[in-house]
């Protein structure tokens, strides 16, 4: 399953996710990754998550991402959940039309996986493409 927590700037986004993502650590039967664009948060974080910052490697696309994904997920197979701060900083700026094969790609990735991703994406709800609505939490 996906989900995308939307908003702007500063709506509390983060702290949401921190908090969903520390829920899960404390309950998962499976490990939990926290993954960010940076490593501010590290702390904030239940012991138990798994923290993951990307600056360590080029992840400049969404191509790359959905890489980058599959390569934690196959490592792992335990893995239950997977939070994703940051998301316009670790992909940088793409198409509407884009964002929408991504969502689509990582939904395959987490179907197979038996995954449950959710992602940030600093950007009001309703300005997001149609097609990816059905995510937003």
């Amino acid at each position: 399953m996906v989900q995308i927590l939307a908003g702007e700037k500063g709506e509390g986004k983060t702290k949401r996710l921190i908090e969903m993502a520390n829920e899960a650590g404390k309950n998962a039967k499976g490990t939990v990754v926290f993954i960010d664009d940076d490593n501010s948060r590290m702390y904030d974080l239940h012991y138990s998550v798994r923290f993951v910052d990307t600056p360590k490697f080029i992840v400049e696309n969404p191509l790359v991402f959905r890489g980058f994904l599959c390569g934690i997920l196959s490592q792992n197979r335990d893995i239950e959940k997977i939070y994703v701060d940051g998301l316009n900083q670790i992909i940088n700026k793409i198409s509407d039309e884009d964002f929408v094969s991504f969502i689509q790609e990582v939904e395959k990735v987490c179907a197979e996986a038996e995954t449950d991703v959710t992602m940030i994406i600093s950007r009001k709800a309703d300005l997001l493409p149609a097609d990816v609505q059905k995510y937003i939490i």
